[in-house]
């Protein structure tokens, strides 16, 4: 059960950067593009999936945020990598987009940081 729940987690958090960076490289070239159905649409189903695939791994592993202290960092740095993507794709100025574009991916190498080693702190 560990590794499909593993598999699918990891999967989700593939397709879902891939589709962060894919719409907001397209988005800057044609920004009509941020307003098709299927744009607005598949992130979500696949972000729905990557969270719940994340709540299935923990309580398969037992460790969950606040009692765990690098699960809690992990879950505030998925909180900042949305934030950030929020202000990337919506945004009107383009040092607000590719500013939020570049936090938005140092946000998340944190965090896969810290995901793979369980390390909140590292140098």
């Amino acid at each position: 059960m560990y590794m499909m729940a593993k598999h699918l987690h990891m999967t989700a958090v593939g397709i879902s950067v891939l589709l962060f960076v894919f719409r907001f490289i397209y988005g800057q070239m044609n920004p009509a593009f941020l307003q098709k159905k299927w744009v607005k649409i598949v992130p979500h189903v696949i972000d729905t999936i990557l969270l719940a695939s994340a709540i299935w791994l923990c309580i398969i592993l037992s460790q969950y945020p606040i009692v765990n202290g690098w699960l809690t960092a992990k879950v505030i740095g998925v909180i900042g990598y949305i934030l950030f993507g929020m202000v990337a794709l919506k945004s009107t100025t383009p040092v607000k987009k590719w500013g939020g574009f570049a936090g938005a991916l140092v946000v998340l190498g944190i965090t896969a940081k810290v995901a793979v080693t369980k390390q909140i702190f590292f140098l």
